[in-house]
């Protein structure tokens, strides 16, 4: 009924404000007609109840009992939080606490006094860490997880418990498990970036420069548009990743044409390798460079002008800028046939490799790890770039010659084959691999490309 009566109510002031001179000339004609007027106005409404004046009421509610009760059992009841974060390695107990939302003194003066807990949190960066906490905010449990050293010895796992006053500490062992994971992406710019874009380990980008290195010029060859897709294993702890493992899968697709591998061990051998899922094996005789995907090559094979003595002459290898000190490779299993000064080389290794005719050379190195003599596989660190001999600032030049006259690198370093297939006992298993790989890859390249578009 009230409602019925603001809505009327509404609906007169909006017709006023629509229509005053029409109401104005009605009033007008009731003033003018008196009490016979306003008879007959009475008369159309015989029934309509007379106006009461409105009242305001006060009135006291009480609560039932129930809700009492119910409020009563909401103020004893206490809350468990939970939170993560991961360690800094400029992390103090406080800190790490109060970026966990907790604050509870006792907590961090236990932490920075226990000698297990202290080398397991702190000094270290990027261990994921848990904790349980009250409704006060103090701390009831927290737990941290890595794998130290060998991953099938299982991870370690460190649990401080609080007991009303007091912690306790222990360090558990539990068993690793595995599971797969899988990312893609396309090159833009590098492939670091576009591997961090798709988050991929930097461990797997790793490895998947060193399974296509022997066919993929790393440092010049890739292009604006490239693709990869990755398979790669995690190293999991309580449902949680800690570690990436090895790739079981990957593919490259570089200048249109598409390169793959998949992780295979075959009957009888020692250990697995990676081949094209043609059976054929990815491992060629040399890797395509001595220094790392981040090096620069700044001069190139032939003639030029000599950067020291002015004038032109022929450079029988390959200039890589790099500061003083980084890691020098190998490109091939080999022998160590000299290790010592030459000239403007300063300090050079030279390997001799397992065909006898091939050899390599690695100049103005600060430091030679190797000793003549010495047998080295493919990707062994055998000494440092430096400054030494006749250069104008630190670098690699290396070298690869063939019966001692030097060829090009780059030339020689593609047009390398070594075929080595898969058994006929392990061609059926193979095959199945290779198989559901496929389908693994074409799902990580499709997660790829959505993601940029």
């Amino acid at each position: 009924m009230k409602q019925h009566l603001i809505y009327a109510g509404l609906a007169a002031a909006d017709f006023i404000h629509r229509h005053p001179k029409r109401i104005a000339a009605a009033i007008g004609a009731v003033l003018l007609a008196g009490g016979s007027g306003a008879f007959a106005v009475a008369s159309l409404a015989p029934g309509a109840p007379p106006v009461e004046p409105m009242r305001l009421v006060f009135e006291a509610v009480e609560p039932a009992a129930a809700l009492n009760a119910q409020t009563d059992l909401l103020e004893a009841h206490s809350f468990t939080l939970y939170r993560s974060e991961q360690t800094r390695a400029t992390d103090t107990p406080e800190a790490l606490l109060q970026r966990l939302g907790l604050a509870d003194p006792a907590a961090a003066a236990f932490l920075r006094k226990n000698a297990t807990a202290r080398q397991a949190l702190f000094s270290r960066a990027g261990r994921a860490v848990t904790v349980e906490a009250n409704d006060r905010l103090e701390l009831q449990s927290l737990r941290t997880r890595w794998i130290d050293g060998d991953a099938d010895q299982g991870f370690k796992r460190l649990v401080v418990e609080r007991t009303g006053n007091d912690f306790s500490v222990r360090i558990e062992t539990a068993p690793l498990e595995f599971s797969q994971r899988v990312a893609g992406g396309v090159i833009r710019n590098t492939l670091y970036s576009a591997t961090d874009e798709a988050g991929l380990p930097d461990s797997v980008t790793k490895q998947l420069i060193a399974i296509f290195e022997s066919s993929i010029d790393f440092h010049r060859g890739l292009h604006k548009g490239d693709q990869f897709s990755v398979v790669y294993e995690t190293l999991d702890a309580d449902g949680e990743p800690l570690r990436a493992g090895k790739i079981l899968s990957a593919e490259i697709i570089n200048r249109g044409k598409a390169r793959q591998a998949v992780w295979f061990k075959d009957e009888g051998a020692v250990k697995g390798a990676y081949y094209s899922f043609d059976g054929q094996s990815l491992r060629r005789p040399y890797l395509m460079s001595p220094m790392t995907i981040t090096r620069s090559i700044t001069s190139g094979f032939g003639m030029r002008s000599h950067p020291v003595y002015g004038y032109s002459r022929e450079h029988t290898g390959i200039d890589y800028a790099a500061p003083v000190g980084t890691p020098v490779r190998t490109i091939g299993d080999g022998v160590i046939e000299f290790a010592g000064v030459k000239k403007g080389y300063g300090n050079i290794i030279i390997v001799r490799h397992r065909n006898r005719k091939d050899s390599t050379a690695y100049a103005h190195l600060s430091r030679i790890s190797v000793k003549v003599g010495e047998h080295v596989a493919q990707g062994d660190t055998i000494g440092a770039t430096g400054a030494t001999g006749v250069v104008t600032g630190p670098h690699l030049h290396f070298e690869f010659r063939v019966n001692n006259t030097p060829r090009n690198p780059s030339v020689v370093l593609a047009d390398q084959h070594e075929d080595i297939a898969i058994t006929s006992a392990s061609k059926a298993a193979f095959a199945k691999l290779a198989a559901d790989m496929k389908t693994q890859l074409a799902a990580a390249a499709g997660s790829g490309r959505n993601d940029l578009e």
